[in-house]
């Protein structure tokens, strides 16, 4: 009987490290965990932007244009490469999107157009974590460098550029337990599951309540796939049966733009914080609608990533991560320009 507990105790052990190697395996890269290098740091110790010889084609493939966030990251995208024209680097940025934020099909064929024709290097920020695997494998079979520019996460990408996304939802996090005098119900609305940041965001806020607020309650998670309609019937739902909600964490402003509706509809103080900083976000805010947003500045994270992307071109040996900054805006620094939040400064171009 001794020796069948024994061999049973054997057995379990054996398939929980079995389970434990293939949680280790499936966490794969988090760019969240890695040391990084913040933009500015990257500038002081690898200097100007260095001179490309020759034409210069790079890829940019947003989520979807449909949301004003990819609309700003393009506009950045454009701005850096006049700014490279302007100093005589024969620069162009070609940007593209899925029709949707769940084509993640037709996100893939625009990358695979891209290798096909041979671009010069690749900024991507996928749908989902998989979606663009095919893409990126047959781009540096190719030889073409792969950055891969926040939210959805590529492993085999060599280099990333973003904001710590678990950071979004800490910022978040800190700022309602304040204002809630760190008691009360809240909830989230996730993104979609299959993102990278979706799940980092809901991360930093969840862990961030336990370890620093635990008489706030979490009280209901729930993803709403980025769509406003669907976290505005979240909100909704949960405003029925937690009549006693103070907060809503969203994981993107386009789902707090949703949710403010749902608690303007019922005269609530539900206080409702998102993230990404988009214009009608910082209207809202403005007005009295959303209470805070965390911006990670997408007009100037585009500008980041196209500079490293040429800076790798250039042959400068970056850290695998570089951070983008971040910023929670409310009422109190919402007409700051957000050059002066993140102390930005244009970079130094080196001559031809």
């Amino acid at each position: 009987m001794i020796r069948k507990m024994l061999s049973l105790l054997v057995v379990l052990a054996m398939v929980f490290a079995i389970s434990a190697a293939a949680f280790a395996e499936d966490e794969g890269f988090n760019p969240d965990n890695e040391a990084g290098m913040n933009f500015q740091d990257m500038r002081a110790t690898f200097g100007a932007i260095p001179a490309l010889q020759g034409e210069v084609k790079l890829g940019a493939v947003a989520k979807a244009f449909e949301n004003e966030y990819w609309r700003t990251l393009k506009e950045g995208y454009e701005a850096f490469a006049l700014k490279m024209q302007a100093v005589g680097q024969n620069v162009t940025i070609d940007v593209r999107s899925a029709q949707g934020e769940g084509d993640e099909q037709g996100q893939l064929s625009i990358v695979k157009d891209m290798v096909n024709k041979k671009y010069t290097a690749l900024l991507l920020s996928p749908i989902s974590d998989s979606n663009l695997t095919p893409g990126v494998e047959d781009a540096l079979q190719a030889g073409i460098p792969v950055v891969n520019v926040n939210d959805g996460l590529i492993e085999l990408a060599p280099n990333f550029v973003g904001p710590r996304a678990v950071e979004n939802g800490e910022r978040a996090a800190a700022w309602i337990a304040e204002k809630l005098n760190y008691e009360g119900k809240v909830a989230v609305v996730i993104g979609m599951p299959k993102a990278f940041a979706a799940r980092q965001r809901t991360l930093g806020f969840v862990n961030w309540m336990a370890q620093n607020a635990p008489k706030i309650e979490v009280v209901e998670q729930q993803n709403a796939d980025w769509d406003r309609s669907k976290a505005k019937d979240l909100a909704q739902t949960w405003m029925m049966k937690h009549p006693d909600l103070k907060a809503i964490f969203c994981n993107n402003d386009t789902m707090a733009l949703g949710v403010v509706e749902a608690v303007d509809a019922a005269s609530s103080d539900i206080l409702v914080v998102g993230v990404d900083g988009i214009g009608e976000a910082y209207d809202s805010i403005r007005a009295g609608g959303m209470d805070a947003t965390v911006d990670s500045f997408p007009f100037y994270k585009s500008q980041i990533a196209a500079e490293a992307c040429l800076r790798l071109l250039g042959g400068q040996q970056l850290p695998r991560v570089i951070w983008t900054p971040q910023a929670l805006i409310d009422s109190t620094n919402v007409d700051t320009a957000a050059a002066d939040i993140i102390g930005w400064t244009e970079a130094e171009f080196a001559a031809k």
